[in-house]
């Protein structure tokens, strides 16, 4: 039997450059001409060490944004300054101390505040920024079997954003989802695979929505996944993968809502793949979730078996024993393709965990770990 092929991706942000992390966060007027070489250079340079690597869903790591969730209302009408102020995860609600050594003022988020109808202005933008991988292909001489990119789910936007505008949060929701289409829609027409971010299925329990049963969550949630169907209604479900986390800091995350109490409600989302967390070691047992609830016919799992909370480089063979878990409870591993649990910079400033250089190594291993669970599973 001849052996399957793992393929091997992350989900979406790599470390910058700092020279272009210096740029993003200065404050006054930038200067645009530098600002482009360096977004440039970096992309670049993330394009020639995942292909270095041996990455072979590749992106341009997010490398022109300044985070991943609130860069898109750039490129959206009805947004004004303001502040939104948002509370300490619930997880860390219990330890105050590490919570003010971990983050300190940073979930004051500045803005934006929706104060108009919500409408997709940013084509342009758009389409220079999806210019930027292929240019950087070219210019390193380096090719991928596919390319992804990602952009956030309207549940995503609610969460980092506020409205003045509309009466409800499922009116704003929809609102955002009506909008948002057109960047979906501009994104998959290239041919890469749209990644649709959506930490509200998951962080938003203990993030966003503390107060909330298991029940009401799964209600909130349903009524997300509803939105996100209508803004991704003209997109083939093969094109889209969806990746739900925990939050992406080194909290400890005991109050995370479970997958299975969720999992029923993400597979009535119109996609082809989940990226789900794998290696943070709080859900690392939750691969039992797809033995219980099966992964939906034609669906991909990308599940994360290098975790970015940590400055641990996972030892390959410990990547490969976790992908043949995600193997057998899925039961087919050419459905399956090795994932990191979340971003390596999902904002420029926040409490990235890891250390820029040795994301390299983790994505090594990654890629050792799959080769040598697709030998095993021969």
């Amino acid at each position: 039997m001849a052996a399957p092929t793992i393929r091997t991706t992350h989900v979406g942000s790599l470390p910058r450059s700092d020279r272009l992390r210096a740029l993003l966060t200065e404050s006054g007027d930038r200067d645009e001409q530098a600002f482009e070489a360096a977004v440039t250079e970096s992309i670049r340079a993330v394009v020639r060490r995942q292909a270095e690597v041996g990455i072979d869903v590749g992106n341009d790591g997010e490398q022109s944004r300044i985070a991943y969730s609130v860069d898109v209302t750039n490129r959206l009408s009805g947004f004004g300054e303001g502040t939104v102020e948002r509370a300490w995860p619930a997880d860390l609600d219990d330890f105050p101390t590490y919570a003010e050594e971990l983050l300190g003022d940073t979930e004051n988020i500045g803005g934006p505040v929706a104060t108009g109808p919500i409408e997709y202005v940013g084509e342009e933008a758009l389409q220079q920024d999806l210019a930027r991988f292929d240019e950087a292909v070219d210019a390193e001489g380096v090719s991928f079997p596919a390319r992804f990119h990602t952009a956030p789910s309207p549940g995503a936007v609610l969460r980092f954003t506020e409205t003045e505008h509309h009466d409800s949060l499922s009116e704003y929701i929809f609102d955002l989802a009506g909008a948002l289409q057109t960047e979906y829609e501009l994104i998959a027409e290239t041919g890469a695979i749209l990644q649709i971010d959506a930490p509200d299925l998951l962080a938003g329990f203990t993030l966003t929505y503390k107060d909330d049963s298991v029940a009401d969550f799964r209600d909130r949630a349903r009524t997300h996944v509803e939105a996100l169907n209508e803004a991704v209604a003209n997109v083939p479900d093969e094109q889209i993968r969806l990746h739900a986390c925990w939050g992406n800091y080194p909290g400890p995350h005991h109050h995370d809502v479970a997958l299975e109490d969720v999992i029923d409600v993400f597979y009535e989302a119109d996609i082809g793949g989940l990226v789900v967390e794998g290696a943070n070691p709080r859900h690392q047992h939750e691969y039992r979730t797809f033995e219980e609830h099966p992964l939906p016919d034609g669906w991909r799992l990308i599940p994360g078996v290098i975790d970015v909370k940590t400055n641990v480089v996972e030892h390959p063979e410990a990547v490969a024993d976790r992908l043949e878990r995600f193997a057998d409870a899925v039961g087919d591993p050419e459905r399956i393709v090795a994932g990191a649990d979340c971003g390596f910079e999902t904002v420029v400033e926040g409490a990235n965990a890891v250390h820029p250089s040795i994301a390299w190594q983790k994505l090594e291993a990654l890629v050792d770990g799959a080769e040598l669970a697709s030998e095993r599973l021969a």
